[in-house]
């Protein structure tokens, strides 16, 4: 279970520590209160701690002196070590860490407020897109005579037939694999609390039902896709860590002599150019709007 405060009581920056008991505990609610993904809490904390340590060695006494020049100055430094995209991520954090200081009464401004990032432009997309015959031969390398080789195929494949997000996918339950109308279905958690409900194309079917068949049927509030306990080659209750899926996609693909860099992002983009083996364009639009039949 992900932490609900990234940095303790015992370890609230001196800065903020210097500025009073009110300006510490509203340092902590920040995290606590303020920010519900978990990625962007561990990315804001660490940003804030490196950024008020550099404070406190520059001299600043307390988080109530930080100026913008402050902030200028520290992100000026990053420029020279971080891509433009980290650098303007930081610089978003310490905006609504003060943000927050502000109408909490800490400080009477935002001195981030007045600072600019990097300029960064996208022209294209950096996420490598997997080729459709590549998806395939991927699928049928995997050794499906172990639950585990059914739970890789079952996750590569949801990834690959439904857009899924490696977050959306890991936090399904096996309840939210179900049947409606003679279909199955998967239910998807997505960002900000939302839940998106699409019928299986025929394989990604296949998949999760070998996937089930093996033992998970009668655990429907527990996670679908858990890790492997050591030295059994049995299933835990334990979710899927991201790191170990995107560990495990590696070493599937250079099993399977995938040339293509893959990352947990690819394998959903495999169909935003063309899903593999579907049997026309149209059925992809349908299964997206949630109506095929």
């Amino acid at each position: 279970m992900n932490q609900l405060v990234p940095i303790t009581a015992s370890r609230v920056p001196k800065l903020a520590a210097a500025a009073g008991e009110q300006a510490g505990m509203r340092f902590l609610e920040f995290f606590a209160a303020n920010i519900r993904n978990p990625h962007t809490r561990r990315a804001y904390a660490r940003a804030a701690d490196e950024f008020l340590a550099w404070c406190a060695s520059a001299g600043v006494p307390s988080i109530g002196a930080v100026q913008p020049v402050h902030v200028a100055t520290w992100i000026e430094a990053g420029t020279r070590e971080l891509a433009a995209p980290s650098v303007k991520q930081r610089l978003a954090a310490i905006r609504h860490l003060f943000d927050w200081l502000v109408t909490g009464q800490v400080v009477p401004v935002n001195p981030a407020a007045s600072v600019r990032g990097p300029r960064h432009v996208v022209t294209s997309g950096q996420t490598p897109v997997l080729d459709p015959a590549e998806a395939r031969a991927l699928l049928d390398s995997i050794d499906t005579s172990t639950v585990v080789g059914l739970r890789d195929r079952a996750l590569i494949g949801l990834m690959v037939y439904s857009f899924a997000r490696i977050g959306a996918a890991l936090g399904m339950a096996v309840e939210d694999v179900f049947t409606q109308n003679r279909r199955l279905w998967v239910r998807l958690h997505e960002k900000g609390g939302k839940r998106h409900a699409m019928p299986c194309h025929h394989n990604l079917e296949e998949y999760l039902t070998g996937y089930l068949d093996a033992g998970l049927r009668g655990d429907a509030k527990g996670p679908l896709f858990r890790t492997k306990g050591r030295g059994t080659g049995k299933l835990t209750r334990t979710v899927l860590p991201q790191a170990n899926a995107y560990a495990m996609i590696g070493r599937r693909a250079a099993a399977a002599g995938i040339a293509t860099k893959l990352g947990n992002h690819t394998l959903a983009r495999v169909a935003s150019r063309q899903t593999v083996n579907l049997d026309n364009i149209f059925y992809r639009a349908l299964i997206w709007a949630g109506a095929a039949c």
